[in-house]
């Protein structure tokens, strides 16, 4: 094949997909893939491209009622090679897609060996190429010399190597009848405001010692050894772990009341629970200082036992693994380019993207981001009211927590539809969505 005009180094489903959608715009590729060369990742058993290493399924498949089922849905119309190749491999799943992975990865394999614009190359890239365009998609098991490579292009202080993921709440199910808006000593912030920033759940002390005691008993995941002797790991302690060190410790870490005047009692609580808003638009608030092993049916059960929360609806539930991902909305501009190497795109999950799906749309609009460019088009970003737009919209800037952590798509990161009822709201989304999608389309086809 003749000199290719894009590399794209990794070949899970983000760096399949953005091959794909490259070489359907007639543009050649070389994809870079160090299974099959001698090496391999402590996850991976096999040299096929996007190898399905945790569970073999792409979730709900449900576009009326479900954000991920939309996604699935908007990739489809854009052609996308991840879920063309589901077909074939589809399980019983129930409303979900799931697929047998060896099926899957061959046919997503075959589809990309049998392009005549793509070349898969089995090598590890060690470092970050210094011209020429890239996507660099290589997951949350990046080999170390390129992360470190990628941390010297980025900045070493804007790359992770562990998810340290607190629960993430929606804000209209949470009890503001038991909660209350303020600032530590009513402090006020650096942008300025009323000092009313965290949502404050308080508990007394038996409330206090039955969910410091639940934590203990909770059922935990285990790590990986490969995760267990992650050096990065001191700096992200879970808050089953901090709980262990002695009853009184969460009081004096994540958990103080201190400056914190309850305004129905005007004194303070005996323990407290802050949440700070996650998102833009306000409609996500994540548990500040709960990053967690406990499994998620168990983080459901002990969360919803604290006051105000307990109706809660999680978008996200905590989590702590081994992840190798970058500040996006600090490094990317809107079309996923380092800005400091603009011929640098990053896709999936080193993006903070967390989920196979969201890490094929990823790498689908990456893709084709590269390709409108290569090719002299416009490509303005899909809407932030469709499921894509909203978890691009993520990656490239939406988000105002300082620590910016991994996110499947839901309906959180959507624009709001305050004025729908909440048992339409699903519908009205996905509806909306649908909408936005088809005319954004319809552009691209006229670009």
């Amino acid at each position: 094949m003749s000199h290719h005009q894009v590399h794209i180094i990794g070949g899970g489903l983000a760096g399949t997909e953005a091959a794909w959608q490259l070489a359907q715009a007639g543009i050649r590729v070389r994809l870079s893939e160090m299974r099959g060369s001698g090496d391999m990742t402590p996850a991976h058993q096999t040299e096929g491209l996007a190898e399905l290493v945790c569970s073999n399924s792409f979730r709900s498949d449900d576009a009326d009622k479900n954000a991920v089922g939309l996604l699935h849905q908007e990739m489809r119309r854009l052609d996308s090679l991840i879920m063309a190749s589901a077909e074939p491999a589809k399980v019983p799943a129930g409303s979900a897609l799931a697929v047998d992975r060896h099926v899957f990865s061959g046919a997503v394999t075959r589809a990309l060996a049998d392009h005549p614009n793509v070349e898969i190359v089995r090598e590890r890239i060690d470092t970050v190429p210094t011209e020429g365009m890239t996507i660099i998609a290589t997951g949350p098991l990046t080999a170390p010399a390129l992360a470190t490579s990628i941390g010297q292009a980025a900045g070493m202080e804007h790359l992770a190597f562990f998810d340290a993921i607190a629960p993430v709440i929606h804000h209209d199910s949470i009890d503001m009848d038991q909660c209350w808006m303020a600032n530590r000593w009513d402090k006020i912030g650096p942008g300025g405001g009323e000092g009313k920033d965290y949502i404050n759940c308080p508990m007394d002390k038996d409330q206090y010692q039955a969910f410091v005691q639940g934590l203990l008993d909770g059922e935990k995941t285990v790590f990986k050894e490969w995760e267990a002797s992650t050096p990065y790991f001191e700096g992200c302690m879970p808050i089953e772990v901090m709980a262990s060190r002695g009853p009184e410790t969460l009081r004096h870490g994540p958990m103080k009341p201190m400056g914190l005047d309850n305004p129905r009692t005007g004194r303070w609580p005996y323990a407290v629970v802050q949440l700070r808003q996650d998102n833009a638009s306000g409609t996500l608030w994540n548990m500040v200082g709960f990053q967690t092993k406990l499994k998620h049916g168990a983080q459901v059960e002990l969360f919803r036992t604290i006051p105000g929360l307990q109706n809660a609806e999680f978008a996200r539930l905590g989590g702590l693994h081994r992840n190798t991902f970058i500040q996006s909305p600090k490094l990317l501009d809107e079309t996923l380019r380092l800005k400091s190497a603009p011929h640098i795109r990053f896709a999936g999950q080193m993006t903070g993207c967390e989920g196979y799906v969201e890490s094929a749309a990823i790498g689908l609009i990456a893709g084709r981001f590269a390709a409108a460019e290569l090719l002299g088009r416009a490509l303005t970003p899909p809407p932030a009211d469709t499921a894509l737009g909203a978890l691009l919209g993520h990656v490239t800037g939406n988000v105002v927590s300082a620590d910016y952590q991994p996110m499947n798509v839901n309906f959180g990161l959507f624009p709001t539809l305050e004025e729908v009822k909440k048992k339409q709201r699903k519908e009205a989304y996905t509806s909306r969505a649908r909408a936005s999608f088809g005319v954004w389309m319809g552009e691209m086809a006229l670009a």
